[in-house]
Order: structure tokens, then sequence, then C-alpha cells
């Protein structure tokens, strides 16, 4: 693995960081107060972890006047996507080559 592929994994490893990710992804950009609102943690926690978000490729992040609003950056999940194709491909062929010996050693 790479080194953005393990900031990705280490960033999406955290229940937390997933939650705030998960929320950014549906509920669009939001600022650092009202995810803090939601998630149930204090502020420089939530920092902290949008910190290891960003730092990931994850997220992006906007000022505006003393607000600093956070949106997820969908390309960030590319090294997962590219990760998870080719476990795919890989147990796919796996399976198949399973399924042709189970078929002969039934004949």
């Amino acid at each position: 693995m790479n080194t953005s592929t393990d900031l990705l994994f280490s960033a999406l490893g955290d229940r937390t960081r997933r939650s705030l990710f998960q929320s950014l992804a549906q509920q669009g950009e939001q600022s650092v107060h009202a995810m803090t609102a939601q998630a149930g943690i204090s502020q420089p926690a939530v920092s902290k972890h949008l910190a290891v978000l960003k730092r990931a490729g994850l997220v992006q992040d906007r000022r505006a006047g003393r607000e600093t609003f956070y949106c997820i950056q969908p390309d960030g999940l590319a090294p997962l996507i590219d990760w998870m194709s080719f476990y795919s491909e890989f147990w796919n062929k796996r399976l198949d080559s399973l399924e042709d010996l189970l078929g002969r050693m039934d004949t």
C-alpha cells in the first residue's frame, strides 16, 4: 500500500471520523460548530478529527468570517475504490476457480 492509502484507511478506521465524513456526505457542507453540536464531542476534538480527514484528502475546508466550513472530497475515496476493485477481482477469480474445481470433482 502507498502512503495515501494508509492515510485513508487510518482516517476512516476511527468511528468518529467515519461519522463526521458520513454526515458531510449526507448533509453537504457544514460548519465546525454544526458538526460539534451533532457529534457529541468537544469542538477541539471535532477539529482534530477533521484535520485527519483533510490530511487524508477526504474533506476540504473553507473559511467564512470566523467560521470554518467543511465538505467532502469524493476523489479522496479513489484509493479505497481501487483497493476494493483489486480484491473484488482477486476473489471473483478465486471463487470461479473453486467452482470449476468442484464441478470437475462432481463428474
